[in-house]
């Protein structure tokens, strides 16, 4: 048996303004070269985990140990936290906290230049960590200038490039488009294999990170350890559903159909998994549900013509782009990492000016409006709640558009009243923002475009990060304003589950010109589509084949079907 790399035992953690411990007795063994996951939901201990592997805690984030741990033999508290980044290299979940350098080639090559490595050995280095994770044509941009995908990947380089024993990621997948954030998922793969590493990745995309075989997965909840099983074992469960973690689809459609999956038959992998018991259920319960008729589009209120866009008048980043939006939609806008997305949301904002195209508002030009006018039409809510968030307490925040436009006071108080009721935040209507979680900071980033009752939204990124509770959370608080208040919504997004669960539209962009407008089931079906957009063809249609289904569209249309009207009752 290989030893043991990292050790806890009968081991709690109280952050110093806590009164109750957010890891309660955690016995755990991990050993050299095993490939773990850990899942769980928001607030189950899973972080605190992994701050306690990297030494965070207790050096950045102090509190009361109890117990014992071990990180490769030796006592994490008597190395510090420079021997601890010796043996366990981080890549974390908010990137823009761990960029060093002004470069990219500065931030990878920074591990090298502590340890005084020779200029031509470091830049070899350099380069070949940078063409594993492909940003070596990213060199010598600014880490600031480039999207969320292209840090996560910068920060893989960063890590990689030293020669650590136990690879840590925190949440690598979570602005990742699906393409690539199979390859980054086999890319952890390839590290822990080639220099025989230990891994441990913390991902709420579980269905995505099962994309390579890990040696065990540990369910965190409320600061224990619920399982710690090998995938075939706890995918075999109702552990994850009942503890709020999303399940494969495909293992949720066998669920769907009557059958009970069993650890025998290895549900880790559906190209892999023995389906034979399970043919015939999934045969019969498709027959079984039935499609209502279509809903017939509402007026047309957002047309792009003909727009294009490049940088400095030389990129280009979007070429002929056309699709309309119409009334009381949710429409998801997906494609790779750096596709155009954003680029395209600015535009329609106002924040930049196309080279050529229009974009119709009611069929009225928006070139001759301003930022402001857009804005009471067209609402952007960003990412990181974090960068639009400029007022310290939540009211404030609410109410600083309607002030900005000189609104009364008495209707701006009756307007963010109404409109924290709607999101579920008028009890808090008096604190202070930096008491939120992220996904109440979420809300509020909501609250503050509703206020203003635009006709249309476009989130980016809506639920980046968030577990499933959460993540389910925010999304039917989005369709609930869709549905009640008739707002039209646009969801970029890299999360295909969301695009199959929540939108009936899918706009897909790659390398700045649209390939289709279609349905989401029809999309993930087409694997010229989805191989070009860099987005990962779903496992429902892996399902549908084996099973013998000619339809795999209209599987995935009834799965989603079924999913929406069951959530509902």
């Amino acid at each position: 048996m290989l030893d043991p790399i990292i050790e806890f035992q009968d081991f709690s953690f109280k952050y110093r303004a806590q009164q109750e411990p957010t890891l309660k007795q955690i016995s755990l063994t991990i050993r050299q070269g095993e490939k773990v996951l850990i899942v769980g939901p928001s607030g189950s201990g899973k972080s605190t985990l992994a701050h306690c592997i990297n030494g965070l805690i207790p050096f950045a984030f102090p509190g009361e140990i109890t117990g014992t741990y071990r990180i490769c033999g030796q006592d994490p508290q008597k190395l510090g936290i420079f021997g601890l980044n010796k043996l366990v290299g981080t890549v974390l979940q908010d990137t823009d906290g761990q960029f060093i350098g002004l470069t990219v080639a500065e931030d990878i090559a920074f591990a090298l230049e502590n340890d005084c490595v020779p200029q031509e050995e470091m830049i070899a280095g350099v380069r070949e960590v940078a063409g594993q994770v492909a940003v070596e044509k990213l060199l010598h941009h600014a880490p600031g200038e480039l999207s969320g995908g292209q840090k996560q990947r910068v920060s893989m380089a960063g890590v990689m490039v030293d020669d650590v024993e136990i690879f840590l990621f925190d949440e690598p997948l979570a602005n990742l488009d699906p393409a690539t954030g199979k390859r980054a998922i086999d890319l952890i793969d390839q590290i822990q294999k080639k220099r025989n590493a230990t891994v441990v990745i913390i991902e709420h995309r579980l269905e995505d990170a099962l994309y390579r075989d890990v040696d065990r997965i540990i369910l965190f909840g409320e600061g224990e350890i619920l399982a710690d099983m090998t995938p075939d074992e706890l995918l075999s469960t109702d552990l994850l559903l009942t503890n709020g973690i999303r399940e494969p689809l495909y293992l949720a459609a066998i669920r769907h159909a009557g059958a009970s999956v069993a650890p025998q038959d290895h549900p880790q992998h559906v190209e892999q998994m023995n389906l034979a018991p399970y043919i015939e259920p999934v045969k019969e319960w498709f027959c079984h549900v039935t499609l209502p008729p279509k809903k017939e589009a509402g007026e047309e209120q957002l047309r792009i013509e003909d727009l294009s866009y490049a940088y400095d008048h030389d990129i280009n980043v979007l070429q002929h782009i056309n699709f309309a939006l119409h009334r009381g939609e949710m429409v998801s806008l997906v494609g790779k990492n750096g596709a155009g997305k954003s680029t395209l949301a600015r535009l329609i904002c106002g924040f930049m000016m196309p080279d050529h195209g229009r974009i119709l508002f009611h069929e009225e030009d928006m070139a001759k409006l301003s930022v402001k006018e857009r804005g009471d039409r067209v609402g952007y809510v960003m990412q990181n709640p974090n960068q639009m968030i400029s007022k310290a307490m939540i009211y404030d925040e609410v109410a600083l558009g309607l002030t900005v436009r000189g609104v009364p006071e008495e209707e701006i108080k009756e307007r963010v009243y109404e409109t924290l009721k709607i999101c579920g935040l008028y009890p808090f209507r008096n604190w202070p923002i930096s008491a939120l979680s992220y996904g109440q900071k979420k809300r509020v980033t909501i609250a503050s475009i509703l206020v203003l009752k635009p006709e249309i939204m476009i989130l980016d990124e809506a639920t980046a990060g968030q577990d499933y509770h959460h993540y389910t959370e925010i999304m039917e608080f989005l369709r609930r304003i869709n549905r009640e208040l008739g707002i039209t919504i646009l969801l970029i997004t890299h999360d295909m589950h969301l695009m199959l669960e929540y939108t009936d539209r899918a706009i897909v962009i790659a390398d700045g010109e649209m390939l289709t407008d279609s349905t989401p089931a029809d999309v993930l079906t087409r694997e010229e589509i989805a191989g070009k957009a860099y987005l990962k063809k779903t496992s429902l249609y892996d399902l549908a084949l084996a099973c013998g289904i000619e339809e795999p569209a209209e599987f995935v249309n009834r799965f989603i079907y079924y999913e929406r009207e069951h959530r509902e009752n």
